[in-house]
């Protein structure tokens, strides 16, 4: 691991070495320069982010789906007067 310098001074990154195809090395070179970005892999770290953050939030909306389904009819009765107290407080609040 190599010391680099960004953001975060404690922050390592790993130099690794990838095979990719001309046509994703010119979409990466494209997007830096459009980005007028560092390095193309600034824009390679971005771009693997927002592909975390994504599967992060699918994996939140399963859980929650799956919460959900899970509930008796009872439970799930129970969450919407639950959820239309809340917005009820929420609006009476706001005024």
């Amino acid at each position: 691991m190599i010391r680099t310098q960004g953001k975060k001074p404690t922050a390592r990154k790993a130099k690794r070495s990838y095979t990719l195809s001309p046509e994703s090395v010119a979409f990466l070179d494209a997007m830096r320069k459009r980005r007028r970005a560092p390095s193309v892999s600034s824009v390679l770290e971005e771009i693997l982010q927002v592909a975390r953050r994504e599967q992060g939030k699918a994996a939140l909306e399963r859980a929650v789906s799956d919460y959900y389904t899970s509930l008796s009819q009872t439970e799930a009765d129970e969450q919407i007067k639950w959820g239309e107290f809340a917005l009820h407080e929420f609006r009476d609040s706001e005024d």
